[in-house]
């Protein structure tokens, strides 16, 4: 499934039915950087979540207040708009599928 791009103004948007992981990250974030392109990959894998990146700068600050975003890369887990999970930290491509079979069940 291909991978969307999120802000303040769309997130709701593209959270609000399914099963939705967001990445929230920073380009100056080291461990964000290395994250990216195994979220990015995995988007490629699955058709059973839809994945959306969420860069956290200047202009994007409702949002990570909103959900306590307090450490980057963070991957909240969203089911038709509600927020059910939350996991900080670099995970790779087979966690991160179990992780969307666990949110399936």
């Amino acid at each position: 499934m291909a991978l969307s791009h999120a802000n303040d103004a769309t997130i709701d948007g593209l959270i609000s039915n399914g099963i939705t992981l967001v990445d929230f990250w920073a380009s100056w974030c080291g461990p964000c950087r290395m994250f990216g392109p195994i979220f990015e990959a995995t988007s490629e894998k699955t058709n059973d979540a839809k994945f959306v990146k969420f860069e956290i700068d200047e202009s994007n600050r409702r949002t990570p207040a909103k959900y306590g975003i307090r450490s980057i890369p963070s991957v909240l887990a969203f089911k038709d708009g509600e927020l059910v999970a939350a996991r900080t930290g670099v995970m790779d491509s087979e966690t991160l599928l179990s992780w969307i079979q666990e949110l399936k069940g």
